[in-house]
């Protein structure tokens, strides 16, 4: 009850001063304007946040951070791959070089 008598306080000083002409019109709608988007916005971050700390709860994960994870094993995984592909090419040329050394050994 305490905020609705503020913000009606409020309107009651703000009729006030326009009526004894302090402000005009166009300085009321405006600070009634830069105040509804301070509230909005406070309001829109308490959401956000107890929306995240809900879904966090449920054991659920952001979309971005998902994404993000799935890069991230992709790469590792290309990079395994690489590697995995490194060693074998490296196995082919130790045995090249093993038989050539061999038939070196043979024919001195």
């Amino acid at each position: 009850m305490s905020k609705n008598s503020d913000f009606l306080s409020t309107l009651k000083s703000i009729s006030n001063n326009v009526h004894f002409g302090n402000k005009t019109a166009t300085d009321v709608a405006d600070s009634l304007n830069g105040w509804l988007k301070e509230g909005g916005e406070a309001l829109k971050v308490k959401i956000e946040d107890e929306v995240e700390r809900s879904v966090s709860k449920m054991g659920f994960v952001k979309r971005g951070e998902f994404e993000a994870l799935k890069q991230e094993v992709a790469a590792l995984k290309k990079g395994t791959h690489q590697k995995s592909t490194k060693d074998a090419t490296i196995k082919k040329t130790v045995k090249k070089v093993a038989k050539k050394a061999a038939k070196k050994k043979v024919v001195k």
